[in-house]
């Protein structure tokens, strides 16, 4: 069983709720565009490095009439898409040894991986499992902004269990996290060295405001419930013994943020994403 990185790097929540949140379908229409996918057609779709599914679950929505499967090489991230998503192939798999037949999907995507992978492994094995004229996106973050309301700063609490805790520097470091991690003009450049053409970007902006009334309720808190775990699970992968005070100060903080917001006490703290989509087609005559 392989759970590094949801035990090292992102737990399996953080990653799942927050994805979740970007992969909403009220902003497919700036992910679809850049995409230049036919809704109509019966495609044969491989996400690379896919977490706990939720770019796969959106893909499912958004292309109903295709086949999506999706790899990862962690266990954890495996299992918990298995349980909780439906109409989509979860796998284990490793994306610089594609387990599948050349010139097989007709796309291929990734979201956030490409900056942890050598680039010959990464794009070589892309481009001989995609049929010639097949797409491959690739979807990277970019810099964004955070401004964080003041019922959520950092607690006493907090402050004390991170400065107690054990961290280590290395972690990170060893697991290669963005050891290849590309400019806006290293990419699409990147991209065309690895054989594909008609290479285009584009970009999606993701605007996460609770109290932006464009949202509903739900959502709303769905964003706040999603920085909660991001908050818990970060202390709770410290594994200390001496956790306790700093979890119960997050959920507290969290339960007054969500009472401001049901008593329409506005604080607009905003955490806004911008995501980097890559396009690139596999030549005919390959």
């Amino acid at each position: 069983m392989n759970n590094i990185w949801s035990a090292n790097v992102q737990g399996v929540m953080t990653l799942y709720l927050s994805r979740r949140l970007r992969f909403d379908d009220c902003f497919f229409p700036q992910y679809g565009k850049s995409f230049g996918l036919d809704r109509s057609k019966d495609l044969k779709i491989l996400e690379i490095g896919c977490g706990p599914g939720a770019l796969a679950e959106a893909l499912h929505r958004w292309y109903p009439r295709s086949h999506i499967t999706a790899i990862d090489k962690d266990s954890t991230f495996v299992a918990f898409a298995k349980k909780n998503i439906e109409g989509v192939t979860f796998l284990e798999g490793d994306a610089t040894h594609l387990g599948f037949e050349d010139d097989f999907f007709d796309v291929v995507i990734s979201n956030t991986v490409q900056e942890h992978i050598e680039p010959q492994a990464f794009w070589g094995e892309q481009r001989r499992v995609l049929k010639p004229g097949g797409v491959c996106l690739c979807l990277s973050s970019r810099k964004g902004l955070q401004c964080t309301c003041h019922c959520l700063e950092i607690t006493a609490e907090e402050k004390d269990f991170w400065e107690s805790a054990s961290q280590s520097d290395s972690v990170l470091e060893r697991l290669g996290v963005g050891k290849y991690r590309l400019s806006e003009a290293e990419l699409p450049a990147i991209m065309e060295l690895y054989g594909f053409t008609d290479v285009s970007t584009g970009y999606a902006i993701i605007d996460l405001t609770p109290d932006a009334p464009k949202y509903s309720a739900q959502m709303a808190e769905a964003m706040i419930d999603a920085l909660r775990q991001n908050d818990l699970e970060a202390i709770r992968s410290m594994r200390s013994p001496n956790s306790q005070s700093a979890v119960d100060a997050v959920n507290l903080k969290y339960d007054n943020r969500l009472c401001l917001y049901r008593s329409g006490i506005k604080q607009w703290d905003t955490t806004v994403s911008i995501t980097m989509i890559v396009r690139g087609i596999k030549n005919i005559r390959e």
